[in-house]
C-alpha cells in the first residue's frame, strides 16, 4: 500500500467528506424542489444550466491549473464553493437563488476536477495509475452510501423535514474544506502568468495526441446514450419496487462500486486499463440489455450489482488511461477538457434518453443505449490499440 500516499489518503477523505454531502440531498433534491414550488420543466432547466456551468469551467480551469502550475489552490476553493452552496439552498426559495446556490455547487466541480485528478497522477507511475484511482473512486463512493442512507434514516424520524437536511450536508462539506489545507504543492516554480481565455481549453484538443483524441471520442459516444441513473431508478420503480426499495438498491450499487473499485484497478494495473475499461463496457450492454427485458423485482439487484462492477471498472480506469497517455505538463487540460466535454454529453444523453422513453418507451430506451454500447465496444476493440509510452504497455 506505499503506493497510496498521504497526498492520496487526503484527497480521498475529501472527496469522501464532499460525496457524503453531496448524496445526502440527491435522493431528495427533485422532492424538495418541487415543495418549494419548482415546475418538472423548472427543474429541467436548473440541472441542464447547472451541468453546462460545470462543464465549461471543467476545461477552462483545468487549462488555467496547468498554465499556472498551481493544483491545491483550485482544490480548495472547488470544494469550497460546493460546501457553501448546501446551506444556501434552504436559505431563501426565490428561484433566482435556488439557480445561483446550484450554479456554485457545479462551478465548485468545474474548479477542482481537473486539478484534483492532476495531483492524483503525480502521485502515481504509469504502474500504479489503476491502483491510485480505483482507490480515489473507491472512497468518493462511500459518500454516496452514508449520504442516502443518512438521509434515509433521518427522513424516517422527521418526515418532510427536507430543508435541515441542506443544514447537516454543509458539515461532511466544512470537513472536506479543512482537509483539504493539508495538501501541498510538489513544485515550487511559479510559472509566469499567462493569458488563459475561457475557452482556451479547446485549443488542446488541436493540439493533443492523436491516441487521446481517438480514446475521448470512444468515450463521449458511450456518453451521449449512458443517460443519467435516474432511468434506471426509474425503470424499477415502473416495474413494481416501492420507493424504499429503490433508494435501497441504489445504495446497493453504490456500496457495490465502491467495493470494487480500489481491487479492480489493482487487476487494470496487471492486465491493462483498456482490457478493463472493455470489460465494464460488456457489463454496462448486459445491465441495459437486461433493463429492457427484466420483470423479476430481485433480478433488479443483480442488474445494478453488476452495473456497479461496470462503474468500478470505467469511472476511474478511464482518467487512469487517459493521464498514461498525455504529457505531464498537460494533465489538467487533458481531463479538464475530456470531462468538460462529458459533462455536456451527459447533459444531452438524458434529455435524448427522456425524448425517447417519451415517444417509445422504456424498452426501445435501453435497447437503443445497449446496442450503441456494442457498437462503442468493437471501437475500442478496432481502431484504439495498445499505446507504449517510455517501452511501456498500457
Amino acid at each position: 500500500m506505499k503506493y497510496i500516499t498521504r497526498t492520496i489518503w487526503i484527497l480521498s477523505l475529501v472527496s469522501l467528506f464532499t460525496d457524503t454531502a453531496s448524496e445526502m440531498l440527491y435522493p431528495i433534491m427533485p422532492i424538495y424542489l418541487k415543495t418549494i414550488g419548482f415546475s418538472i420543466v423548472l427543474i429541467g432547466i436548473l440541472e441542464g444550466v447547472a451541468e453546462a456551468t460545470a462543464g465549461l469551467s471543467k476545461g477552462y480551469f483545468g487549462k488555467l491549473s496547468d498554465a499556472s502550475g498551481k493544483r491545491v489552490p483550485f482544490v480548495q476553493l472547488g470544494y469550497a464553493f460546493s460546501a457553501i452552496s448546501k446551506p444556501m439552498m434552504a436559505i431563501f426559495i426565490f428561484p433566482l437563488w435556488i439557480f445561483f446556490a446550484r450554479t456554485i455547487d457545479r462551478f465548485g466541480k468545474g474548479i477542482r476536477t481537473g486539478a484534483r485528478d492532476a495531483i492524483l497522477s503525480d502521485e502515481a507511475t504509469s504502474e500504479t495509475k489503476g491502483k491510485v484511482f480505483g482507490f480515489h473512486r473507491s472512497m468518493d463512493t462511500l459518500g454516496a452510501v452514508f449520504g442516502p442512507l443518512f438521509a434515509l434514516v433521518y427522513l424516517y424520524y422527521f418526515p418532510q423535514d427536507y430543508k435541515t437536511l441542506f443544514f447537516i450536508a454543509f458539515i461532511p462539506g466544512l470537513l472536506a474544506v479543512l482537509a483539504s489545507f493539508y495538501l501541498k504543492d510538489k513544485s515550487k516554480n511559479i510559472k509566469q502568468k499567462v493569458k488563459t481565455p475561457f475557452f482556451s481549453f479547446l485549443k488542446y484538443w488541436k493540439e493533443s495526441p492523436k491516441q487521446y483524441r481517438k480514446l475521448v471520442i470512444g468515450l463521449l459516444v458511450f456518453t451521449l446514450f449512458n443517460s443519467s441513473d435516474i432511468f434506471l431508478l426509474l425503470q424499477a420503480k415502473q416495474s413494481g419496487l416501492d420507493d424504499t426499495m429503490v433508494i435501497a438498491v441504489y445504495i446497493f450499487y453504490n456500496l457495490i462500486y465502491a467495493l470494487f473499485a480500489f481491487p479492480v484497478g489493482i487487476i487494470a494495473d496487471k492486465i491493462g486499463l483498456k482490457t478493463i475499461f472493455i470489460i465494464g463496457l460488456v457489463l454496462f450492454s448486459i445491465v441495459y440489455f437486461g433493463m429492457a427485458i427484466n420483470t423479476n423485482l430481485y433480478l433488479f439487484f443483480g442488474l445494478f450489482f453488476l452495473y456497479g462492477i461496470y462503474a468500478s471498472a470505467t469511472e476511474g480506469i478511464s482518467k487512469a488511461w487517459i493521464t498514461n497517455i498525455i504529457e505531464k505538463k498537460n494533465t489538467a487540460t487533458a481531463i479538464g477538457t475530456f470531462t468538460g466535454l462529458q459533462s455536456i454529453c451527459t447533459m444531452l444523453a438524458s434529455s435524448l434518453a427522456g425524448l425517447i422513453w417519451f415517444e417509445f418507451g422504456s424498452i426501445t430506451t435501453f435497447l437503443i443505449t445497449g446496442i450503441t454500447t456494442v457498437f462503442v465496444i468493437l471501437y475500442f476493440f478496432t481502431i484504439l490499440k495498445p499505446i507504449t509510452i517510455s517501452n511501456e504497455t498500457i
